[in-house]
């Protein structure tokens, strides 16, 4: 199982008694938009979902983890590799924090290094991008951080509450991984 240890927080493997927390997550509605979910999710589903989740990420194509706090198991985040493309040596990321008051605390910020240092260092990852929405600040101010840059805009790309939304596309090539640290 994955562990990846930093200063205050940890990113671990999901576990069957992340149940209620990953339902709780993936039915939130005001989250939806970002991970372009559109119905709800069954216990029932979610279950199924993490009795697969020790699937390896070059058949799953994806890898979840769980962010945790300190020596506390319960999560209060989920970071994602998405789309994983062993060929092109490429993935998507997708982060989500639970609550405000877990955010504003660097815990995106050190959960996406050790994100970035796992893919380029063990998955020999060449590049990793993310999908953010135009109106997201919080989101491209951290992407942008790590030096993600907006390599284009998709328009009118996502209907959100009857508007049409832009989002942008952020990239990160693997070029010198010890400027992250």
């Amino acid at each position: 199982m994955i562990t990846l240890k930093g200063k205050n927080i940890y990113l671990r493997a999901l576990e069957p008694n992340d149940l209620e927390f990953v339902y709780a997550m993936e039915n939130d509605e005001s989250i939806w938009e970002v991970s372009n979910t559109q119905t709800p999710y069954s216990r029932f589903m979610i279950r199924q979902y993490l009795e697969n989740a020790q699937q390896d990420i070059y058949e799953a194509k994806q890898l979840r983890l769980a962010i945790c706090q300190d020596d506390d198991f319960p999560a209060i985040g989920l970071i994602d590799l998405f789309e994983f493309d062993p060929k092109n040596n490429k993935a998507g990321v997708g982060i989500v924090i639970q609550g405000l008051s877990h955010r504003k605390q660097n815990i995106g910020s050190e959960a996406l290094t050790l994100l970035i240092n796992y893919s380029f260092q063990h998955l020999n990852l060449h590049q990793l991008y993310a999908n953010i929405c135009e109106e997201n600040e919080a989101s491209k101010a951290l992407f942008t951080k790590f030096g993600f840059e907006c390599i284009g805009i998709k328009k009118d790309w996502n209907l959100i509450n009857g508007v049409y939304k832009d989002e942008g596309i952020y990239q990160l090539i693997n070029t010198d991984v010890s400027e992250l640290t």
